[in-house]
């Protein structure tokens, strides 16, 4: 009798394999269509060097920017209050990043000198020649690049809970299969979000911690917007990203001749407060730092009203510097 080759499992293996990678895939279509089914677009739509963007604005005024964190959209903000104040004396702006909400992601290396070049445009066609800038977590590496390559158009910087000076960071390892290109692509499509869909209540919870997460957040902001394979291909990419960056953005630091408010929960666990927030106030002469005791990285939810603080100094101060 003939023995039957060692390699007979293989075929079966590989077409059980096929078949759950396109049962994943089908999976990731269906919850992704689902996802923009019940969360549409809630803004307009502008075109810069070919990339279409999602914002939204809000009030008039003195022109307001905020830019959201690794992950997000402009619901972040929406969901937090911030806006609802600060559109009582400030023509706010929320621009989803690219790959976040409802704008692109071309392929390319997005850094926050490529955030800022593609957010100066965009403001210059909506008729914005200054203004405060408020970013938060990623977004305030954004916000600091626009600073830097625009300082005719950033009047000051509002920066909340942010990511400066580069460290070693787990989110980064992790992140960085999922930005690779090809695999990325496949785990995007197939099994990332179902992955994610698990993981996703726990890391939400590391945000906030170790305070309890806001029943506004958990009643408004989209989640399963988040594991789309267009944000979760973004999300990789900027997670990746991380330390890169800062390499380089942090030798100009010293350049941002601006009014600058630093704002921050104390028990953040997302960014050490020390060795980030307190370090960047350190550098900067012309920055004021403000820490609020026992809160986390999603500030402008637990403290919004510190938040709305930090933006009319920062406005105030600006003011005052131009006079």
């Amino acid at each position: 009798m003939t023995d039957r080759p060692r390699t007979s499992w293989l075929i079966p293996a590989l077409l059980g394999s096929a078949a759950a990678l396109g049962a994943s895939a089908l999976y990731a279509v269906s919850r992704a269509r689902e996802a923009e089914r019940r969360t549409p677009p809630i803004g307009d739509f502008i075109t810069v060097d070919g990339v279409r963007l999602h914002y939204v604005e809000r009030g008039q005024g003195e022109s307001l920017v905020l830019i959201h964190g690794n992950g997000t959209m402009i619901q972040d903000f929406l969901s937090s209050g911030i806006v609802d104040k600060l559109a009582q004396r400030f023509r706010v702006i929320l621009i989803d990043r690219p790959g976040y909400g409802y704008s692109d992601r071309p392929s390319g290396v997005w850094t926050p000198r490529a955030h800022a070049t593609l957010f100066q445009k965009a403001l210059q066609q909506l008729g914005v020649t200054q203004a405060v800038v408020l970013g938060h977590s990623w977004g305030a590496l954004v916000a600091v690049a626009l600073a830097l390559q625009a300082p005719h158009l950033v009047r000051s910087l509002v920066l909340a809970s942010g990511y400066y000076y580069p460290t070693l960071r787990a989110d980064v390892v992790l992140a960085s299969p999922s930005a690779i290109p090809i695999l990325g692509d496949l785990l995007r499509h197939t099994v990332s979000p179902m992955v994610g869909r698990a993981l996703l209540p726990a890391m939400i919870k590391g945000m906030f911690a170790p305070a309890a997460i806001p029943e506004r957040f958990d009643r408004e902001f989209p989640t399963d917007m988040m594991l789309r394979p267009l944000q979760l291909r973004a999300s990789a990419e900027d997670a990746a990203m991380m330390t890169p960056v800062t390499v380089e953005l942090q030798r100009h630091y010293r350049d941002l001749d601006l009014p600058v408010a630093v704002v921050v929960g104390g028990a953040d666990q997302i960014a050490d407060v020390g060795r980030q927030s307190q370090r960047l106030h350190d550098e900067l002469p012309n920055s004021t730092l403000i820490v609020v005791p026992g809160m986390g990285h999603m500030i402008h939810h637990l403290a919004p009203a510190r938040v709305v603080e930090a933006v009319e100094l920062a406005s105030k101060q600006s003011r005052a510097a131009a006079a």
